[in-house]
């Protein structure tokens, strides 16, 4: 029983302070960039979840000297193409997409077999959308249907492609781009919009990049490295994770918060443009530039007047992981929502759009599913008084945190099972609810 979460109470009016950990994103970008620099990089606040966990034994197992103290991390760069390991080698990458598909990058040069592995919700996703223009390179692949366990060999002379990436996803595309490193001559993606911290990171290492901003791509040209200096890094807070407590707090009375120095990259601020057409305000206050990323504090408060929307699906790769939360406010709103083209939504850890539909459906929300779209009935007046039952959604850490945050704000009876889910990406959101005066039982 000590795995699941009961809740039945709305959490009460609060006015609160708070820090979210490191940037996932950022934690696993810089440790993968820090083993192929020459000498050592320091981070700090580096997140201290399973998956940042997982990338760092992953380097371990690559021949790479790894340090870690509370959330400070040392690595000892081995340079590009500078990994040594034994044959047959097998690395498990749990449940982390980012991990999993952005190292096979670094593979593209390994001269023996290497095998990646993950947990069940990994296993099933799809990973020929990475291993199509990786063989492209050069490398050579045996999947299991195009997914894990997969097995990796590597070129030894990787060379460069063209490479046209339509889905929005961030993960293919720095993965094709760490793959460009090791290649004489010049890689040129055409990719659609998604996160850009990896070309934000090459920017800052001096690492041999060109880009063409469009309206919906990039296009992005770059020349093999020959090496990549070693650098330090403070990792920003999580727009994600700091995404729980803005919907937690718009959609609970009479209370307010302030989350200090979140990342607020306009490529990750999809939610933000997405709040602010609903007519929710949210203050951002001391704005910095850290090392091309830029930073914050944000301050928000409850809101009793929310507007459905007719989301523009042009902010949707910017707000992928967020739409579970977005979903709570559409349901909070007066009016009807529609959020179109969301079928990478169930290329994560779960399928998040029939997810998102099956907990408004269990808290009496209507909702309608049309291949990738769906449809939101608000009801400004819902109060829920029954229980909902939340389980067998593939250990989804977001699914259990917006589970957590509807059950605190809309009310009910809550059992939440895999509450150890978090510790994918989030493994102090219930410490940082107690912070706000929540008690669980």
């Amino acid at each position: 029983m000590q795995n699941i979460l009961n809740i039945n109470s709305k959490i009460k009016p609060f006015k609160k302070t708070i820090k979210i950990e490191g940037d996932k994103s950022l934690s696993i970008r810089w440790a993968l960039l820090a083993s192929q620099a020459i000498g050592k990089s320091v981070a700090l606040n580096l997140l201290k979840s399973e998956d940042v966990i997982n990338t760092l034994k992953c380097l371990k197992r690559l021949g790479v000297k790894v340090k870690t103290d509370n959330n400070r991390c040392e690595i000892k760069g081995v340079g590009l193409n500078g990994f040594k390991y034994k044959k047959k080698l097998t690395l498990n990458c749990g449940n982390s997409g980012t991990l999993s598909r952005l190292i096979l990058g670094l593979l593209i040069h390994s001269k023996s077999e290497v095998k990646i592995i993950g947990d069940k919700s990994l296993s099933r996703r799809d990973f020929n959308r990475i291993t199509d223009p990786l063989k492209k390179f050069g490398a050579s692949f045996k999947t299991n249907s195009g997914k894990l366990p997969l097995i990796i060999k590597g070129t030894e002379f990787p060379f460069p492609i063209k490479y046209i990436e339509n889905k929005g996803s961030a993960q293919c595309k720095s993965s094709v781009m760490l793959a460009a490193l090791n290649t004489k001559g010049e890689t040129i993606i055409n990719a659609k919009k998604s996160r850009n911290h990896t070309e934000l990171l090459f920017k800052y290492l001096k690492i041999p990049i060109k880009i063409n901003n469009q309206k919906n791509n990039d296009i992005i040209k770059i020349k093999g490295a020959k090496k990549i200096k070693s650098f330090n890094y403070k990792i920003p807070s999580d727009i994600s994770s700091s995404s729980f407590f803005i919907v937690l707090t718009i959609l609970s009375k009479k209370s307010e918060i302030i989350i200090k120095n979140v990342n607020i990259n306009p490529s990750r601020t999809g939610i933000l443009k997405i709040l602010k057409l609903m007519k929710i305000k949210i203050g951002i206050k001391n704005l910095k530039n850290y090392k091309g990323e830029i930073m914050a504090d944000l301050h928000v408060k409850s809101q009793n007047h929310i507007h459905a929307i007719n989301c523009p699906q042009q902010l949707n790769s910017a707000s992928i992981d967020e739409f579970l939360l977005i979903f709570l406010v559409a349901a909070r709103a007066k009016g009807v929502s529609y959020f179109k083209n969301l079928s990478e939504l169930n290329e994560k850890e779960s399928p998040r759009l029939k997810w998102g539909a099956k907990i408004l459906k269990k808290m009496g929300i209507k909702n309608e599913i049309k291949n990738d779209s769906i449809k939101i009935y608000g009801n400004p007046n819902l109060k829920i008084k029954k229980k909902i039952v939340i389980q067998n959604y593939l250990k989804d850490h977001r699914v259990f945190m917006t589970s957590v945050i509807a059950s605190l704000t809309f009310g009910g009876t809550w059992v939440i099972y895999d509450r150890n889910s978090i510790n994918t990406s989030f493994p102090s959101f219930l410490m940082k609810l107690r912070e706000l005066g929540v008690k669980f039982r």
